[in-house]
Protein backbone atom coordinates (compact mmCIF):
# COMPACT_ATOMS: atom_id res chain seq x y z
CA UNK A 1 0.00 0.00 0.00
CA UNK A 2 2.42 2.55 0.64
CA UNK A 3 4.18 1.99 -2.49
CA UNK A 4 0.73 2.65 -4.13
CA UNK A 5 0.77 6.32 -1.82
CA UNK A 6 4.52 6.76 -3.61
CA UNK A 7 3.48 6.49 -7.20
CA UNK A 8 -0.06 8.84 -6.35
CA UNK A 9 1.84 11.24 -4.53
CA UNK A 10 5.18 11.34 -7.49
CA UNK A 11 2.25 11.66 -9.91
CA UNK A 12 -0.05 14.27 -8.12
CA UNK A 13 3.71 16.38 -7.76
CA UNK A 14 3.83 16.43 -11.53
CA UNK A 15 -0.10 17.53 -11.51
CA UNK A 16 0.73 20.71 -9.66
CA UNK A 17 3.70 21.61 -11.22
CA UNK A 18 1.70 20.80 -14.72
CA UNK A 19 -1.38 23.47 -13.47
CA UNK A 20 1.72 25.78 -13.08
CA UNK A 21 3.73 25.56 -16.02
CA UNK A 22 1.03 24.58 -18.62
CA UNK A 23 1.60 21.07 -19.32
CA UNK A 24 -1.16 19.06 -21.45
CA UNK A 25 -3.37 16.62 -19.64
CA UNK A 26 -4.76 13.73 -21.05
CA UNK A 27 -6.20 9.96 -20.92
CA UNK A 28 -4.71 6.81 -22.69
CA UNK A 29 -5.86 3.64 -23.45
CA UNK A 30 -3.96 0.86 -25.43
CA UNK A 31 -2.94 -2.98 -25.96
CA UNK A 32 0.27 -4.72 -25.00
CA UNK A 33 1.73 -7.55 -26.77
CA UNK A 34 4.18 -10.14 -25.00
CA UNK A 35 5.21 -12.26 -21.37
CA UNK A 36 6.42 -12.27 -18.50
CA UNK A 37 9.55 -14.64 -18.51
CA UNK A 38 9.91 -17.99 -18.15
CA UNK A 39 8.29 -20.67 -15.73
CA UNK A 40 10.74 -22.96 -13.79
CA UNK A 41 9.58 -26.23 -11.96
CA UNK A 42 12.54 -27.29 -9.42
CA UNK A 43 12.60 -30.64 -7.78
CA UNK A 44 14.08 -29.80 -4.34
CA UNK A 45 14.68 -33.51 -3.67
CA UNK A 46 16.92 -34.04 -6.22
CA UNK A 47 19.64 -31.23 -5.16
CA UNK A 48 17.25 -27.85 -6.65
CA UNK A 49 18.05 -28.96 -10.14
CA UNK A 50 15.97 -27.66 -12.84
CA UNK A 51 13.16 -30.16 -14.13
CA UNK A 52 11.69 -27.61 -16.87
CA UNK A 53 11.75 -24.46 -18.09
CA UNK A 54 9.92 -22.77 -20.22
CA UNK A 55 9.21 -19.66 -22.57
CA UNK A 56 5.99 -18.22 -21.96
CA UNK A 57 3.84 -17.60 -25.15
CA UNK A 58 2.79 -13.90 -26.07
CA UNK A 59 -0.42 -12.49 -25.27
CA UNK A 60 -2.50 -9.87 -25.70
CA UNK A 61 -3.45 -7.38 -22.87
CA UNK A 62 -4.20 -3.90 -21.83
CA UNK A 63 -3.71 -0.77 -20.05
CA UNK A 64 -5.27 2.77 -19.38
CA UNK A 65 -4.46 5.93 -17.64
CA UNK A 66 -3.64 9.58 -17.81
CA UNK A 67 -0.75 11.46 -18.28
CA UNK A 68 1.02 14.98 -18.58
CA UNK A 69 3.29 16.50 -21.34
CA UNK A 70 4.91 19.54 -20.89
CA UNK A 71 7.58 20.94 -23.87
CA UNK A 72 10.28 21.83 -22.14
CA UNK A 73 11.78 23.78 -25.19
CA UNK A 74 10.19 23.81 -29.02
CA UNK A 75 12.19 19.88 -29.27
CA UNK A 76 12.28 18.47 -25.87
CA UNK A 77 9.36 17.07 -23.38
CA UNK A 78 8.39 15.73 -20.25
CA UNK A 79 5.87 13.29 -20.23
CA UNK A 80 4.79 11.23 -16.56
CA UNK A 81 1.86 8.59 -17.54
CA UNK A 82 0.13 6.80 -14.86
CA UNK A 83 -1.44 3.82 -15.93
CA UNK A 84 -3.46 0.33 -14.61
CA UNK A 85 -1.81 -2.50 -16.94
CA UNK A 86 -2.91 -6.42 -16.99
CA UNK A 87 -0.41 -7.98 -18.75
CA UNK A 88 -0.98 -12.16 -20.25
CA UNK A 89 0.60 -14.52 -20.68
CA UNK A 90 1.22 -18.46 -21.19
CA UNK A 91 2.83 -21.23 -20.28
CA UNK A 92 3.07 -24.65 -22.86
CA UNK A 93 4.26 -27.93 -22.19
CA UNK A 94 3.69 -31.50 -21.32
CA UNK A 95 0.23 -31.43 -23.69
CA UNK A 96 -1.05 -28.66 -20.84
CA UNK A 97 -1.39 -24.44 -21.34
CA UNK A 98 -0.80 -22.63 -17.89
CA UNK A 99 -2.39 -18.59 -18.18
CA UNK A 100 -0.81 -16.40 -16.39
CA UNK A 101 -2.44 -12.87 -15.29
CA UNK A 102 -0.58 -10.07 -13.89
CA UNK A 103 -2.50 -6.84 -12.81
CA UNK A 104 -0.24 -3.80 -11.54
CA UNK A 105 0.33 -0.31 -12.04
CA UNK A 106 2.35 2.11 -14.18
CA UNK A 107 4.19 4.75 -13.70
CA UNK A 108 6.35 5.83 -16.89
CA UNK A 109 8.74 8.90 -16.20
CA UNK A 110 9.64 9.63 -19.90
CA UNK A 111 11.07 12.24 -22.21
CA UNK A 112 11.24 12.89 -25.66
CA UNK A 113 12.28 14.57 -28.59
CA UNK A 114 10.41 15.78 -31.98
CA UNK A 115 12.64 14.93 -35.18
CA UNK A 116 10.49 16.00 -38.03
CA UNK A 117 6.64 17.29 -37.74
CA UNK A 118 4.77 15.31 -35.04
CA UNK A 119 7.52 12.26 -35.15
CA UNK A 120 8.35 12.31 -31.98
CA UNK A 121 11.05 9.23 -30.36
CA UNK A 122 10.97 9.05 -26.23
CA UNK A 123 12.31 6.52 -23.38
CA UNK A 124 12.52 6.71 -19.73
CA UNK A 125 12.25 4.58 -16.51
CA UNK A 126 9.02 3.03 -15.50
CA UNK A 127 8.43 2.51 -11.82
CA UNK A 128 5.86 -0.34 -11.12
CA UNK A 129 3.68 -1.31 -8.68
CA UNK A 130 1.98 -5.24 -8.88
CA UNK A 131 -0.97 -5.58 -7.62
CA UNK A 132 -2.04 -9.20 -8.16
CA UNK A 133 -0.76 -11.95 -10.13
CA UNK A 134 -2.42 -15.94 -10.87
CA UNK A 135 -1.42 -18.84 -12.38
CA UNK A 136 -4.02 -20.84 -13.87
CA UNK A 137 -4.77 -23.77 -11.54
CA UNK A 138 -1.59 -23.26 -8.96
CA UNK A 139 -2.25 -21.10 -6.09
CA UNK A 140 0.91 -18.81 -6.41
CA UNK A 141 2.70 -16.72 -3.51
CA UNK A 142 2.78 -13.11 -3.96
CA UNK A 143 5.90 -11.70 -6.48
CA UNK A 144 9.00 -11.12 -4.65
CA UNK A 145 9.19 -7.50 -4.95
CA UNK A 146 5.57 -5.82 -5.49
CA UNK A 147 7.64 -2.30 -6.37
CA UNK A 148 9.91 -2.60 -9.47
CA UNK A 149 11.37 -1.05 -11.85
CA UNK A 150 11.72 -1.26 -15.74
CA UNK A 151 12.61 0.60 -19.04
CA UNK A 152 10.44 1.48 -22.09
CA UNK A 153 11.44 3.63 -25.65
CA UNK A 154 9.51 4.13 -28.35
CA UNK A 155 8.13 6.02 -31.39
CA UNK A 156 5.04 8.45 -31.60
CA UNK A 157 3.41 10.75 -33.89
CA UNK A 158 1.63 13.45 -31.97
CA UNK A 159 -1.45 15.65 -34.29
CA UNK A 160 -2.82 18.48 -32.58
CA UNK A 161 -4.84 16.54 -28.90
CA UNK A 162 -4.67 13.00 -30.95
CA UNK A 163 -1.25 10.85 -29.76
CA UNK A 164 -0.09 7.44 -30.94
CA UNK A 165 2.86 5.76 -30.04
CA UNK A 166 4.35 1.82 -29.77
CA UNK A 167 6.86 1.13 -27.76
CA UNK A 168 9.01 -1.35 -26.15
CA UNK A 169 9.42 -1.99 -22.17
CA UNK A 170 11.11 -4.86 -20.12
CA UNK A 171 11.48 -4.99 -16.39
CA UNK A 172 15.02 -4.11 -14.84
CA UNK A 173 14.61 -5.75 -11.39
CA UNK A 174 14.22 -9.71 -11.20
CA UNK A 175 11.05 -10.47 -9.74
CA UNK A 176 9.53 -13.71 -9.24
CA UNK A 177 6.33 -15.57 -7.92
CA UNK A 178 6.49 -18.93 -6.47
CA UNK A 179 4.80 -21.99 -4.72
CA UNK A 180 5.41 -25.43 -4.01
CA UNK A 181 3.28 -28.57 -5.12
CA UNK A 182 2.65 -30.54 -2.43
CA UNK A 183 2.02 -33.84 -4.07
CA UNK A 184 5.06 -33.74 -5.97
CA UNK A 185 7.64 -31.25 -3.75
CA UNK A 186 8.35 -29.52 -7.04
CA UNK A 187 9.01 -25.48 -6.63
CA UNK A 188 7.31 -23.56 -9.37
CA UNK A 189 9.27 -19.98 -9.79
CA UNK A 190 7.42 -17.70 -12.78
CA UNK A 191 9.48 -14.57 -13.64
CA UNK A 192 7.17 -11.68 -13.65
CA UNK A 193 9.12 -9.09 -15.59
CA UNK A 194 7.12 -7.62 -18.47
CA UNK A 195 8.65 -8.30 -21.80
CA UNK A 196 6.74 -6.53 -24.30
CA UNK A 197 5.46 -4.20 -27.36
CA UNK A 198 2.70 -1.08 -26.13
CA UNK A 199 0.46 0.35 -28.30
CA UNK A 200 -0.81 3.39 -27.26
CA UNK A 201 -3.97 6.05 -28.30
CA UNK A 202 -3.95 9.21 -26.28
CA UNK A 203 -5.79 12.18 -26.21
CA UNK A 204 -5.33 15.78 -24.99
CA UNK A 205 -7.89 17.22 -22.83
Amino acid sequence: MKNVLVLLILFSSFTIIGQDKGLNFGVKAGLNYGDNGKIEFTDLTNAGNNLLSENADDRVGYHIGVFLRGDITDNFYLKPELQYTQNNSSYSFNNRELDYDLKKLDLPILAGVYLLGPLHVFGGPSLQYIIDNNLEDVRLSDVKNEFTVGVQFGVGLQIKRLNIDLRYERGISENQAQSIDENTGQTIRVDSRPNQFILSLALDL
